[in-house]
C-alpha cells in the first residue's frame, strides 16, 4: 500500500548528524521497538489497525515472558501519513528513545522518507504495508512484511481472467499516485498475457471528486471487470457514480481497499481485492488470532493488524535466533528467517522482500445491511 511523495535530497551530512544509535532512555532488561504510524489524518484507519495489531503482539510476548526475559517496550510516534513528519519521529525514537528497531511507517511514501538513514546507521526497519518496490532497496537493514506492488497488480489480473472469466477489462487509476500506476501496468500484464483485452483505460488526479467522464467513456467501452487500484476512500466514491453509471461489471482492486467496507454502502458489492490474510480463513495461527483482537479490541482485524502483529513475532523469532538484541546479528538472523505466521507462510529473498502468496476477498453483505469480506481464492508467488 503506497502513496507518492517527492523526497528531496537526502545530504549525507544530515545523516552524520543524527547521533549515535541507541544512546537513549532504553535499558538492558527491555527491548525497545520504535513505531511510526498515521495515527491521525487521511489513512489513519491503516496505522490505527496496525498499532492495535502491534498492541495484542506484545502483551501476548511479555505475557509470555517477553523475548529471553527481556520485556518489549513500544515507543510509538503519529506521522499523519506526513513523510516529513515520519523523519521527524525517527530522529526522536532512534536518537531520544535509543530505538534500535523500527517498525514502520505504513504508506510507502512516509516509509521510504527513513530507510536511507535507517541503513546509514544500522536501525532495522520492518515495513508492515509499504508495497513500493524500492522501499528495500536503501539496504540489508530494512525488511517488508507484505508483499510488493508488482505482484499485486499481477493476482488481480490472473484473477481477473482466470477466476472471473473476464475478457474485457477497463481500467481507472491515479496517474499521479505511484501505488495506482504500478498496480495498474502490471494488471494489464497480467490481464493480457492471459487472453484479455484492455478495453478502456482512463486516468484521474489526486482529490478528484468527479469521474463522470472517464466513467462515461468505460460504459461505452462495454468492459466485463472494472480494475480500481486505489485507496478505500477513492474507490468508495468511483464505485458510487460507476454504479450510478449504470456499469453494474465486478470491480477489483488491491489491498488500499482494506477499510472499504466500514466507508461504503452497496455500491461495492461485486467488489473483489487483494489482500496480505483472510479472517475467516480456517488456518489455526489465524483463527487464534483472530480470536484474542476481537476479545481485546471487540472487532474483527483487518490486513494491517495482521501485517503489525506479524511484524513483531518476527522481530521476536530473529532476536531469539541471533540469541543478541544486537541489530547486526538480529539483521542477519531475520534475513534467513522461515515461518508460519498469520499472514502466511514467509521467508525474504536477497532484498528482503517476502515471499508469500496473497489472497482475493469478496465483499458480500453481512448481518444489519453491514458489509463483510470473505475468503475467495489464494494465488501463489
Amino acid at each position: 500500500m503506497k502513496k507518492s511523495v517527492n523526497f528531496g535530497v537526502l545530504a549525507l551530512a544530515a545523516l552524520l548528524s543524527l547521533g549515535t544509535i541507541g544512546c537513549g532512555n532504553s535499558n538492558s532488561n527491555e527491548v525497545v521497538i520504535g513505531g511510526i504510524f498515521p495515527l491521525s489524518g487521511g489513512v489513519a484507519v491503516y496505522g490505527v489497525e496496525c498499532k492495535n495489531g502491534i498492541d495484542l503482539a506484545i502483551e501476548e510476548i511479555n505475557a509470555a515472558g517477553g523475548i529471553d526475559g527481556k520485556m518489549i517496550k513500544l515507543i510509538s510516534e503519529d506521522d499523519e501519513g506526513n513523510p516529513d513528519k515520519t523523519v521527524n519521529a525517527y530522529q526522536k525514537l532512534t536518537s531520544k528513545d535509543g530505538a534500535k528497531f523500527i517498525i514502520g511507517s505504513l504508506t510507502s511514501g512516509c516509509t521510504q522518507a527513513i530507510t536511507a538513514r535507517a541503513q546509514a546507521q544500522k536501525v532495522i526497519q520492518i515495513a508492515p504495508a509499504a508495497t513500493a518496490p524500492a522501499i528495500t532497496d536503501a539496504g540489508d537493514y530494512i525488511f517488508r512484511v507484505c508483499f510488493i506492488d508488482p505482484f499485486q497488480g499481477t493476482v488481480g489480473g490472473i484473477f481477473a481472467a482466470e477466476t472471473l472469466k473476464t475478457t474485457k477489462a477497463a481500467i481507472l487509476y491515479d496517474s499521479g499516485n505511484d501505488y495506482s500506476v504500478g498496480l495498474t501496468e502490471n494488471f494489464e500484464k497480467a490481464f493480457t498475457s492471459k487472453g484479455g483485452k484492455i478495453v478502456a483505460k482512463e486516468a484521474y488526479i489526486t482529490n478528484d471528486k468527479d469521474f463522470n467522464a472517464q466513467l462515461t467513456k468505460i460504459k461505452n467501452a462495454n468492459p466485463d471487470v472494472v480494475y480500481l487500484p486505489d485507496y478505500y476512500g477513492t474507490v468508495a466514491l468511483i464505485a458510487s457514480q460507476l454504479r450510478a453509471a449504470g456499469i453494474n461489471t465486478p470491480i477489483v482492486g488491491a489491498d488500499g481497499w482494506d477499510g472499504l467496507t466500514a466507508n461504503a454502502g452497496k455500491e461495492v458489492l461485486n467488489g473483489f481485492y487483494s489482500n496480505h490474510y483472510a479472517a475467516d480463513s480456517t488456518e489455526e495461527k489465524v483463527v487464534n488470532y483472530v480470536a484474542a483482537f476481537n476479545k481485546k479490541y471487540g472487532k474483527e482485524p483487518n490486513s494491517f493488524a495482521a501485517l503489525g502483529y506479524d511484524a513483531v513475532y518476527l522481530l521476536k523469532d530473529a532476536i531469539l535466533k541471533a540469541g543478541s538484541t544486537d541489530a547486526a546479528a538480529v539483521k542477519d538472523a531475520l534475513s534467513t528467517i522461515e515461518g508460519d505466521y498469520v499472514t502466511g507462510h514467509l521467508t525474504f529473498d536477497e532484498k528482503h522482500n517476502p515471499i508469500k502468496s496473497a489472497v482475493m476477498v469478496e465483499i458480500v453483505e453481512g448481518e444489519n445491511n453491514t458489509l463483510k469480506t470473505v475468503y475467495k481464492t489464494t494465488v501463489n508467488p
